[in-house]
């Protein structure tokens, strides 16, 4: 059985800063490809971020570039989203999520790609 859960969200104001964690189980974590997207209220689900299974590609959406940073540790079977000069447009539930096809990974990997997902995690960022 496939878990993943998030940790590491929290309330924080404008500029600062987070690290989320995704602990994985169920599954040969190596082989997968993960990512982290977010959903704010009355909007629709959107990606962060996703990172391939030996994390050496990874990709950004734009309004993260240069502020958040994608990596994974497959001994730990955990992955990480470090946020930094966080915005209060970054306010949004945070979800981990793991790509249903092994071995791959592209740039342009959606959310209809992803089968697992954990039960979120909430980031406030407050001006």
């Amino acid at each position: 059985q496939v878990q993943l859960i998030e940790s590491g969200g929290g309330l924080v104001q404008a500029g600062g800063s987070l690290r989320l964690s995704c602990a994985a189980s169920g599954f040969t974590f190596s082989q997968n490809a993960m990512g982290w997207f977010r959903q704010a209220p009355g909007k629709e689900r959107e990606s962060v971020a996703t990172i391939s299974r030996a994390g050496t590609s990874t990709s950004y959406a734009d309004s993260v570039k240069g502020r958040f940073t994608i990596s994974r540790d497959n001994a730990k079977r955990a992955v990480y989203l470090e946020m930094n000069s966080l915005k209060p447009e970054d306010t949004a539930v945070y979800y981990c999520a793991a790509a249903t096809r092994t071995h791959w990974y592209s740039s342009l990997i959606r959310s209809a790609d992803f089968g697992s997902w954990g039960q979120g995690t909430q980031v406030t960022v407050s001006s």
